[in-house]
Order: C-alpha cells, then sequence, then structure tokens
C-alpha cells in the first residue's frame, strides 16, 4: 500500500541522515493524510507533497478539509461460483455503501479546546479515526503539525498478560514514543492513575476501573502536543474524575496543548470548549460558538420520540367485497354502517379517545433555558362534557428519573377546545433535561372522593425542555446547593473531659 511504501522511504531517510545532538520540536512533525492514504512523516515530506496547503496558518495544528467517508457493508454472501455469476450478471454486488460522512471542514488551531457532539450514529468516532489516522478518507485531506496521541477506544493496546507497567511502555510504544521518553513520563503516569501498588501485577487482575485509569494516564500524561479524547469524561470513580476535571482546567490553560474532545456532556462543552462542532448524518450542521452549538445539540435531543399510531384499515370501495347474495351484501352494509358510527380507536393517539381527541403539552418559552428563568408552557386539550374535570401534569427528570414536581388535581372550569397556561420557575434547579406529561381525570362514580383517567399525553404530545448553566455537570444533584439554608451545627465532645472548663457550644450556622 502507498501507506507502507511512504513510511518505509521515511524511515529510510531517517537512517541514512546523520545524527544530530539536536531533537526538533514535535510541533514541526507534519502528517498528512490523504484519499490515497499517502501518509507524510516528516516536515520535509509533507512540503515536498504537492497536496501541502501553502496557505495554512502557523497556529493551526489540524485542517479538516473536505473529508468524506464511506464503508461497505455486506448484504448478501454467494453460496458458490455459478451463485456468484448469477449475482454479477444482476448486477449484485453483495455489499452496500454507507456514507458516514460527508464533506466535512474545520480548523483546530494550536492551544483550543475543541469539542465534536452529535448524536450516536452521526460519525463522531469515524471522524477522529480519520484524525488518528486509522482510517483513510474516501475523498479529501487531513493535515496536522506535532505529536497526536489518541484515546478513542478503552483498552486497545493493552495485553491483559502483562503488567501494568508492561503496558505502559507497550502503550507508549504504539503511541510513537521512545523507551528514554517514556521513562521521563512513566513516573507522573503511574501517580496521576494512583496504582503505584498494582503496576508489577497483570492487568488481567485489574478491575475495569484500574484499567481505564491506566488506559486514560497514559493518554492525558504522554507528552503529545494534540490530545483526541473520545467519551471519557466518565471515567473512574468520584476522586478520579475531580482529578481528571483538575487536569482539563489546567490543559485549559497552556496555548501549546490542544485538546479534541467528542462528548454527550453539554455542560463540559460549555465549560471547557472554546469552539465546537455539531455533527448530524454524517455533516457539521453548526459550527463555531461552544453555547450556540450545545444548545441546539440539546434541541435535536428534545424532538420527541415519535410514536405514529396505526393507520386504520381503509374502507372497501363502493361494491367491493359483497357477498355472493344480495342478503349477505346488505348485512354486510349494515355492519359498516354500525362500525362507522362508533369511531375506531386506532383513529387516535395513545392515551386519547373520543371523549378526549386533544391533549398536548406545547412549550412557550425556548425550550433551552438556565436556572435564572421561568419556564411557560400551555396545556391544549379538546373536552366537550359538561361534567366535572380536572387537570394534572408532572415534571419528570429525565436524567436522574423520578418526578420533580406534581401540581396535584386542579379543577377544570371551561370544556371545549382550550389552553390553560402553567409558569414554573426554573432557580432551584442545576442543568438537566425535563419532561412534562399531563392527563385528564373525571370524578368515580363508584366513589366520589377518587377519580378516574379518562386521557393522557404520550411521547408525542407529551413536552420535552432542558435547563443548561454553564460549568455544570447534568450528572450532579438536581437542586443547587446554594437553594438550601444549609446549617452546621458543632458540639465539643471532648468538653466534659476537661472539668472547670465551660465549653463553648461552637455553633455554626453557614448558609
Amino acid at each position: 500500500m502507498t501507506s507502507k511504501s511512504s513510511e518505509k522511504s521515511s524511515r529510510d531517510a531517517a537512517a541514512s541522515a546523520p545524527s544530530s545532538p539536536s531533537v526538533p520540536s514535535s510541533l514541526d512533525e507534519e502528517t498528512i493524510i490523504t484519499a490515497a492514504g499517502e501518509r507524510h512523516e516528516t516536515t520535509e515530506e509533507a512540503l515536498e507533497s504537492p497536496d501541502t496547503t501553502d496557505d495554512l496558518p502557523e497556529d493551526v495544528v489540524l485542517r479538516v478539509n473536505h473529508v468524506s467517508k464511506v464503508f461497505r457493508l455486506p448484504t448478501e454472501r454467494a453460496s458458490g461460483l455459478k451463485q456468484a455469476f448469477i449475482n454479477w450478471t444482476r448486477g449484485i454486488k453483495g455489499y452496500r455503501e454507507q456514507q458516514v460522512l460527508r464533506d466535512i471542514s474545520f480548523d483546530v488551531h494550536r492551544g483550543d479546546f475543541f469539542g465534536i457532539v452529535g448524536r450516536n450514529g452521526s460519525g463522531k468516532s469515524t471522524l477522529l479515526k480519520l484524525i488518528s489516522g486509522i482510517y483513510v478518507p474516501e475523498s479529501g485531506q487531513i493535515m496536522r503539525r506535532g505529536k497526536l496521541v489518541p484515546f478513542i477506544e478503552l483498552g486497545v493496546g493493552f495485553n491483559p498478560e502483562l503488567t501494568g507497567r508492561e503496558n505502559v511502555y507497550l502503550n507508549g510504544a504504539l503511541l510513537g514514543f521512545s523507551r528514554t521518553e517514556i521513562d521521563a513520563m512513566y513516573d507522573d503516569i503511574v501517580q496521576f492513575a494512583e496504582l503505584e501498588d498494582f503496576m508489577d501485577q497483570k492487568l488481567k487482575n485489574y478491575s475495569s476501573g484500574m484499567q481505564v485509569r491506566l488506559a486514560f494516564s497514559v493518554a492525558i500524561k504522554a507528552q503529545g502536543d494534540i490530545l483526541v479524547l473520545d467519551e471519557v469524561l466518565a471515567v473512574g470513580d468520584e476522586a478520579f474524575q475531580r482529578k481528571c476535571n483538575n487536569f482539563f482546567a489546567s490543559i485549559k490553560k497552556d496555548p501549546t496543548k490542544t485538546v479534541i474532545l467528542v462528548t454527550h456532556d453539554m455542560g463540559a462543552v460549555k465549560k471547557y470548549c472554546n469552539r465546537a462542532i455539531l455533527i448530524k448524518d454524517g455533516r457539521i450542521v453548526e459550527s463555531g460558538n461552544k453555547d450556540d452549538v450545545a444548545d441546539r445539540y440539546s434541541l435535536e435531543n428534545l424532538e420527541p420520540l415519535s410514536t405514529p399510531a396505526p393507520a386504520p384499515a381503509p374502507a372497501p370501495a363502493e361494491g367491493e367485497g359483497a357477498g355472493e347474495g344480495s342478503g349477505e351484501a346488505e348485512a354486510s352494509g349494515d355492519a359498516a354502517a354500525a362500525a362507522a358510527a362508533q369511531p375506531a380507536p386506532e383513529q387516535y393517539p395513545l392515551g386519547l379517545n373520543a371523549r378526549v381527541p386533544l391533549l398536548r403539552v406545547n412549550a412557550v418559552s425556548s425550550p433551552v433555558v438556565s436556572s435564572d428563568d421561568e419556564f411557560t408552557f400551555d396545556v391544549e386539550y379538546r373536552f366537550d362534557e359538561k361534567t366535572p374535570f380536572f387537570l394534572t401534569f408532572a415534571l419528570q427528570d429525565m436524567t436522574r428519573g423520578g418526578t420533580t414536581y406534581e401540581p396535584g388535581m386542579l379543577p377544570m372550569t371551561r370544556t371545549g377546545h382550550q389552553k390553560v397556561s402553567f409558569t414554573l420557575p426554573m432557580r432551584a434547579f442545576t442543568s438537566t433535561d425535563f419532561k412534562i406529561v399531563a392527563s385528564l381525570s373525571e370524578p368515580d362514580p363508584e366513589n366520589p372522593e377518587e377519580t378516574q383517567r379518562i386521557a393522557f399525553t404520550n411521547n408525542e404530545n407529551s413536552l420535552m425542555f432542558t435547563v443548561r448553566n454553564d460549568g455544570e455537570k447534568t450528572h450532579d444533584g438536581l437542586i443547587k446547593q446554594t437553594w438550601f439554608d444549609l446549617h452546621q451545627h458543632y458540639e465539643d465532645m471532648d468538653a466534659e473531659s476537661e472539668p472547670g472548663t465551660d465549653a463553648e457550644s461552637g455553633a455554626t450556622d453557614a448558609a
């Protein structure tokens, strides 16, 4: 392959070159990955390549230029030579092409904390593998400057039969570091992973959490210029996550380090990233401002899960389906007329019926708010019966589970097609995703003190909205820490052991 020959010539040139006491900065390393799979591992080869972009600014460490990627997915396998020939004559290839990425272009500057977000299957991980040189694009070009350290899939490059120490050197070698370079990084890697007492044990005896910590520590402590991270913000226990957060905060301040982060945590995007892109169906649909990208991603996720009602069976055409005798035809016609008089249950979505054909929750406010805002919504319904009925709704936390708020049964005084609006203050809540469901009820005729539900909203006609605060994570507690007037009381338990001493109460109130 062309990539192997290019790398071989690069190694031969390096072997024949005279040794120099000065080692060039890793930022001088330049790699170009083209659709043909050609890779240039030295600055000289990159500059001689006709694919080199002459106008690439000095502070750009990664340029993705009109990159597309296609995978071939097998659909049918020929059972023999005869079947293969028949498939060939019929134009059956035995595979189908899936376009994963379409014309992706962006630049990453030195010192950027660059976020890549998108729903599952949008092409994020494929893009990272293209950037890392694992895949080559079908079209386009990727140019990067400096040493790139990928952390894309947990456990890649680790051997369970080797010790933790041996795996550090193995993984470092796969990342392109020499033994001398790994020696210099080893203590920092082990210290960050907090595995000093386990480095001489085989990796297969590690827990999954210990393996992840070691792999993550190798990635972030490796002295690279570009760090590529794929969904790693939930690594380890709470204490290790705090250490990772401190690392991200420190690397964000380092103008020489560049981080490319793929995550579904929009709180992390707003907290760490300075720029971001949103990928949908293999295309960039939002780029630039991190807040705009995070908000649009949240809106994309708020699209309700559509639950289409099954379509009613089509009525037979006039004269169609008549029996052999006129009596059968008349009986059939009478049955059809009787059925038409009663609306079929499948004509209504789940939760609705002939009595309540309409019930849905609509957003009045923006579906993305902060805790400084109020959220206004309305419940739209149609109920024509002159009978007492009640409306209730529930605010459900979709991140942590459970019902956050429910006002109880609210008596309704207006029938017909109506809307009733509600406003909820958000000031008590941290970042989360909420869902509002609603239902209509009437008094139970057998027990007037109870009610029975007559209609409710489903996924299609309920309402999703989100609360997003800068710097917060969606897995924190739902209620803000500052919301409660928390009181601490200290009681000096040693006071009784000191006779003649008046012990102070030590009570302290702290908001």
